[in-house]
Formats: C-alpha cells, sequence, structure tokens
C-alpha cells in the first residue's frame, strides 16, 4: 500500500471513530445502550442503566460520565451490589444508587407494570 493510500484510509477511519461508547452518540452522550441492560427512570429525569451479569452476581453500571462493576454483597431484601464505594440497592422493579454514603440516584424504576 502506498504512502498516499494509507493516509487516506487513516484519515477515513479517524472520521469514523467520533464516538468512545460503543452503543453510539457522541462522547459524553449515551442515547442508547446495551440490548440486555436494565434503564431504569430516575428522579430528576436522570436514568441508571444496569448490566447484569454472572447470572446476577454482579452489576454494571452505566453512568454518563463513567462506567463501573459492582458485586453482589448481603442484603436483607431485595439484591445489593458494591464496590465498597458505590452501592446499588434493587428491590423487583425499583433500584437506588449511592456513594461514599450520599444518594446519587433515587427512585429508580424500570418500565413495564
Amino acid at each position: 500500500m502506498s504512502r498516499t493510500s494509507l493516509i487516506v484510509v487513516l484519515a477515513v477511519a479517524a472520521v469514523g471513530c467520533t464516538s468512545w461508547w460503543p452503543f453510539g452518540g457522541s462522547s459524553g452522550e449515551r442515547p442508547r445502550w446495551p440490548s440486555d441492560a436494565t434503564l431504569y427512570k430516575c428522579d430528576g429525569n436522570k436514568e441508571l442503566v444496569v448490566r447484569y451479569t454472572d447470572g446476577g452476581k454482579s452489576a454494571m453500571v452505566m453512568l454518563p460520565e463513567r462506567d463501573f462493576r459492582l458485586d453482589q454483597v448481603v442484603s436483607g431484601s431485595g439484591a445489593r451490589y458494591s464496590n465498597g464505594r458505590t452501592t446499588l440497592d434493587t428491590k423487583g422493579r425499583e433500584a437506588f444508587l449511592e456513594e461514599n454514603g450520599q444518594t446519587l440516584l433515587a427512585n429508580c424504576k424500570t418500565g413495564g407494570s
């Protein structure tokens, strides 16, 4: 491949790489999520996207600014996932997310009946 052809190929590839988020949209904006993720609608018109993995033993939390994994821990009722700093509590269709004892997302609910 000639040097000119290589430059053209790299330029075209760079134009096609406008998003680091693999599910579409532009940087910092996530209009879509994995098809097997759960979408929760929370207070303040915020969204919480969670992908449960390993048969529900862990949860991948996807926020606009970052993604992180939480592992299931003992819970009195419902399911609780934590990494020691951030905790996701779920029960039925409801969830809330805390970090360092502060509520990040409250009154989150999935769609459906």
